[in-house]
């Protein structure tokens, strides 16, 4: 028996269509076009203007709803900041993960100074209620600052090597900035990579670390929790 498909109201599409059209955009590097093309081939047929209305409607929801669901991060995060070329203006995305490669939140801003870094912290702490045992940075002064100012009681490293865990995880970033041809507007880049941080992370554990039958379980609970979340089914 097939179960009536769930709908957004107001949208003539089904939840399943929106909700694997986000996936697509944000799981793989695909443009807008490419996922038309895509969905095309499937038989559906929609602009690419409706699926970046759909990204904007629905990928953030999404993400919040993922982030509530994921356990708890671990107690050591490492912070890194790198450059974004906005319009012709440099700005920054600060990033969160923890020792698993979680991330834990990122945060466009203009500048990288302590003022930036505290309000970095400041935001972090908020949405995760709780402080870690230690964070690891690169060089940069200001992190130093923020801490002794917001986790007095946090220990802090500071090491160029410590910190891959942070860099790595700016890869998918940089792939997405080039598929986009640059972000357009500072909103836009926070908006946009705030729901494909979580997105993309929920479907990519760190597989090197997995037996394939543990990955395979992991790979299946994504997909379940997805159609959850997005109230995409399935036929039964």
């Amino acid at each position: 028996m097939t179960p009536e498909p769930a709908t957004y109201p107001g949208y003539r599409f089904p939840a399943e269509i929106i909700s694997h059209a986000i996936w697509l955009y944000h799981v793989f590097s695909l443009s807008l076009r490419d996922v038309e093309l895509i969905l095309a081939e499937r038989g559906i047929t929609v602009t690419h203007e409706s699926i970046r209305q759909w990204g904007l409607r629905f990928g953030s929801d999404v993400a919040r709803k993922l982030r509530r669901r994921r356990p708890k991060p671990g107690d050591t995060w490492h912070l890194d900041e790198v450059f974004l070329r906005i319009n012709g203006v440099l700005h920054y995305l600060w990033r969160a993960v923890d020792q698993h490669g979680v991330v834990l939140d990122i945060f466009v801003q203009g500048r990288r100074n302590a003022t930036a870094a505290k309000r970095f912290f400041k935001r972090l702490l908020a949405g995760l209620k709780y402080k870690p045992k230690r964070i690891v940075t690169d060089g940069l002064r200001s992190y130093g600052v923020a801490k002794r100012e917001i986790l007095p009681d946090v220990r802090h490293r500071t090491s160029r090597y410590l910190n891959n865990r942070a860099e790595n995880s700016h890869r998918p970033t940089r792939r997405r900035e080039r598929q986009m041809q640059r972000f357009k507007s500072p909103g836009q880049a926070q908006r946009f990579l705030s729901a494909h941080s979580m997105i993309y992370g929920h479907f990519h554990p760190r597989r090197h670390l997995m037996t394939a039958t543990h990955y395979r379980c992991a790979r299946a609970e994504a997909f379940r929790v997805w159609r959850q979340e997005t109230c995409a089914q399935t036929a039964v």
